[in-house]
């Protein structure tokens, strides 16, 4: 079967799975069916958003379903009326068996890591959280358990000290637009042999594992390693945003603060962990064990992202210290 002659069912929701649809777009694949999220409402007007994949496929005159549980029989009659001959998994949902067994060439997904590293929601996140060098995407055919299919393709991506979450997202989404049709062509071509993850595992001491991650797992913990603290909150930008509390000196006024963009500094002192340090005009550090984290980019609840200049412009940090009870994911 010709890659192009292949019918495709697309399943994606935000903007990391639109560079894939993208690339099958112009490469004139044949997209029957693209499913997304239900439109949801968001903002303070509560207006209903169309998901990132939505909008593009509209752009494109594409078919769109948009299905609220993926065991609805009259989903499963349409889904099944396309007769797919492949589906395209990418930061969707979890699929239940009937739909994923459905196409003869099978479904597979595109996971921004190497698998077996990085199962889970967020492998971005935790593979700079914990200090990384590299990182990668895999294709893999989907079955009943998450993320632990045969691998079809892998790509190795490597991470720089000064990377945050959401530039690795970026750089990951182009390059996922490749990895993908190349997956669909070797599939086209009946010649590739999957890799079972079992034979990878035989040769790795520790895997490693990406849950989803919620608020409360944000907090920043001050008493880790200043390398751990800064892949902490570099891990966790632009989002969520790892985030700390403000407390008045005479405890009578508390504001939680998101940290963007931080450096660390290595250096022998004499202050306490989670000590402030500050001319308040132009720098904000916070003492740490072995040195000092460098806050470069600070938003306070209720106001919008800052550079530390002007965040220090309207707020006195000789009034505050560090929350003490602080603690996040260890």
């Amino acid at each position: 079967m010709k890659a192009k002659d292949i019918r495709i069912v697309y399943m994606g929701t935000p903007d990391f799975a639109v560079e894939p649809l993208k690339r099958l777009v112009e490469n004139n694949y044949n997209i029957v069916a693209v499913i997304t999220a239900p439109d949801k409402p968001a903002g303070r007007g509560q207006k209903m958003q169309e998901s990132a994949v939505k909008i593009f496929a509209k752009q494109h005159s594409l078919n769109i379903l948009q299905p609220e549980k993926l065991k609805d029989e009259n989903f499963n009659a349409e889904l099944k009326s396309l007769n797919p001959d492949l589906q395209i998994v990418v930061a969707f949902r979890m699929l239940p068996e009937i739909v994923w067994q459905l196409p003869k060439l099978g479904t597979f997904n595109l996971h921004a890591s190497l698998l077996p590293q990085y199962r889970g929601a967020a492998p971005i996140n935790w593979a700079i959280i914990n200090g990384e060098k590299k990182t990668g995407l895999t294709t893999f055919l989907i079955n009943k358990d998450i993320d632990t299919g045969k691998i079809i393709l892998q790509k190795e991506i490597a991470i720089s000290e000064t990377e945050n979450a959401g530039k690795l997202h970026d750089k990951l989404m182009l390059e996922g637009g490749n990895l993908v049709v190349k997956t669909v062509d070797i599939i086209a071509e009946e010649k590739f042999e999957a890799l079972k993850q079992d034979e990878l595992l035989k040769n790795i001491s520790k895997i490693n594992p990406a849950p989803k991650i919620f608020k409360p797992d944000c907090k920043i913990k001050w008493n880790q390693s200043i390398i751990n603290i800064y892949n902490f909150i570099r891990g966790l930008s632009p989002y969520p945003a790892a985030w700390s509390i403000f407390r008045s000196i005479d405890s009578e006024k508390s504001y939680t603060f998101k940290i963007f963009e931080a450096e660390y500094l290595k250096e022998t002192h004499d202050f306490l962990s989670k000590d402030i340090v500050s001319d308040n005009k132009t720098y904000f550090h916070i003492a740490v064990n072995e040195g000092f984290i460098i806050i470069k980019s600070i938003q306070l609840e209720g106001k919008k992202r800052m550079k530390i200049d002007e965040f220090l412009r309207g707020f006195d940090l000789n009034n505050f210290l560090i929350d003490p009870n602080t603690s996040c994911l260890v």
